[in-house]
């Protein structure tokens, strides 16, 4: 028996900026929202969701345990179009000729844009 990841959550507590960043940086629609949740449509019939929950925590750290990574066929494209919609650039690395930026979204929570392998 195996288990299926179905939905990576992210903890808030203001949900709502997160929402709108996440939605139009994946191009995707919310599937369900209850007091406190709200869960977006994955990309793909059978991909990963991503869901909000309101918490009263505030993140303590800089560097998340967890973070989503994505594919990306133009870096500086995908990475003006975060900052345009309200995220932002920490860093950038090289390994060889590997390349990726590690950003933020509005909420601070950390993600990596890396071209496509080829």
């Amino acid at each position: 028996m195996h288990a299926q990841l179905a939905t990576v959550v992210i903890n808030a507590e203001d949900i709502e900026p997160l929402i709108a960043f996440w939605r139009e940086f994946l191009g995707v629609e919310e599937a369900s929202r209850f007091p406190g949740f709200v869960w977006l449509k994955p990309q793909q019939k059978s991909g990963v969701g991503l869901a909000f929950q309101q918490v009263v925590e505030p993140k303590e750290t800089r560097r998340n345990r967890l973070h989503l990574d994505f594919g990306v066929d133009d870096l500086a494209a995908v990475t003006a179009r975060v900052v345009e919609l309200g995220g932002s650039k920490v860093e950038d690395h090289t390994i060889g000729d590997f390349t990726w930026h590690v950003m933020q979204d509005p909420g601070g929570n950390e993600f990596c844009l890396a071209p496509h392998p080829s």
